[in-house]
């Protein structure tokens, strides 16, 4: 009995040492697969792909990530979005860099490079002092120099040079562009940038520095100086004529200001008292100017229809003619490549709706799009393209102008000259 006893300790005791040498084994291997488990880590970290395969999730390729920012969370990759990237990059310099950068110049720099970048040509920042000389520059009365400024591609050229300006006598030319104002190279100069820096007192002087391409379009050109002297300019925005042996009246628009419409109404009815059959609209070398005031003018002809059509990132929204014409009579439109923006809106709205019997001249400018200043909460603003214009029938006016129907590269006086006669073609006799 006593043997029997031993026995059965003994095959206890060797079944409690066989337990504890599988839980001592366990423990060993599961030590074992977590170093192969870290050291495969170590080996796979930088291959986020391989991972992705094997299922594991992002936070785990070992490349660490800065949050995104709110603005980032609509998008199914934040990464694609600017301001994400660069919002990792300033955590990164916060928190592991010893240097330390100027916010202003560092957001100018950033907002000019985002502005290179894009293929909008007209996008640009202005600073805060920039921006707040741009809206506030106020005088007593304007100043100019006797220029008449349009824009291409973002920079301010003359498109038309005042008779016996001071512009005029420093040889300044159309087409020449501005470099600088006041030696101020700083960034492009725009069309509303040269007009208020220009807007001074009488007597004050101004230094521009010109360049002269061979063409619109070229690069380069050969750069002068000139210091001109601001005064007042009493150049008048809407001429007329009338020209009795064809009984035509001719109208000269040279920029839709705020009270184009209403001067170009007022000349129907003073040469339709003189006598006028038949009308010739002239736009050329006009930069554009108010939307409102180019749907006013063409209305002065159209008695209904579509004027133009904007385009936007909410959709297309039309704008019609009022439906008070002040005249039926036949109409000769002239335009260049100097006709620009209103200006090519008008021209369109008369070719397609057939209420101009011709358009006289030069494929327009092609500059069919529509710039806003937006103010940002730290100060300045970004200028950049909003809308474009499209014709009555949707044809882009953008990089395409409007083109004649009645081709003519002549000189000022020829085609003028030349639309006064069609325009008289198309009197009826009494």
């Amino acid at each position: 009995m006593a043997s029997r006893g031993n026995t059965s300790r003994a095959v206890a005791r060797t079944r409690k040492i066989r337990a504890r040498n599988f839980r001592l084994m366990r423990v060993f291997g599961f030590i074992i697969c977590l170093c192969l488990s870290f050291a495969l880590g170590f080996i796979v970290r930088d291959h986020p792909n391989f991972l992705a395969r094997l299922g594991f999730p992002e936070s785990m390729t070992g490349i660490q990530k800065v949050n995104a920012t709110d603005t980032a969370a609509s998008t199914n990759d934040v990464y694609e979005l600017l301001s994400a990237r660069v919002a990792e990059v300033e955590q990164l310099l916060a928190r592991d860099s010893l240097d330390s950068y100027d916010l202003d110049p560092a957001t100018v720099s950033v907002l000019d490079a985002l502005a290179e970048a894009s293929n909008d040509p007209f996008m640009r920042y202005y600073s805060r002092d920039r921006f707040n000389s741009l809206v506030n520059t106020q005088s007593e009365g304007y100043g100019g120099i006797g220029v008449l400024f349009s824009e291409y591609n973002g920079q301010a050229y003359a498109v038309d040079v005042f008779e016996g300006s001071q512009a005029q006598l420093n040889d300044v030319q159309e087409g020449d562009f501005v470099v600088s104002v006041d030696g101020d190279r700083s960034q492009t100069w725009s069309r509303s940038e040269v007009a208020a820096k220009l807007n001074q007192k009488n007597g004050s002087n101004v230094v521009v520095t010109w360049r002269r391409p061979e063409s619109l379009e070229a690069d380069g050109g050969t750069e002068f100086t000139t210091t001109l002297a601001c005064k007042e300019m009493d150049e008048p925005n809407v001429t007329n004529s009338y020209n009795k042996s064809r009984k035509v009246g001719y109208i000269r628009v040279k920029q839709l200001t705020q009270n184009a419409a209403p001067l170009a109404e007022k000349a129907i009815t003073d040469l339709l008292e003189q006598g006028a059959r038949a009308f010739v609209l002239d736009l050329r070398d006009n930069p554009g100017g108010y939307l409102t005031q180019a749907v006013d003018l063409a209305s002065l002809f159209m008695s209904s229809g579509t004027v133009v059509e904007v385009q936007t990132r909410d959709g297309v929204s039309a704008k019609s003619a009022s439906g008070r014409p002040a005249t039926d009579a036949p109409l000769v439109v002239l335009v260049n490549k100097d006709s620009a923006a209103a200006a090519e809106v008008v021209a369109a709205a008369l070719k397609e709706s057939q209420r101009a019997n011709a358009i006289v001249g030069e494929t327009t400018l092609g500059k069919g799009s529509v710039q806003v200043n937006s103010e940002l909460s730290f100060g300045g603003a970004l200028r950049y393209t909003a809308a474009y214009y499209l014709t009555p029938e949707g044809h882009a006016i953008d990089k395409a102008g409007v083109s004649p129907t009645v081709p003519l590269d002549a000189t000022d006086k020829a085609q003028r000259d030349y639309a006064i006669e069609l325009a008289g073609s198309l009197v009826v006799p009494d």
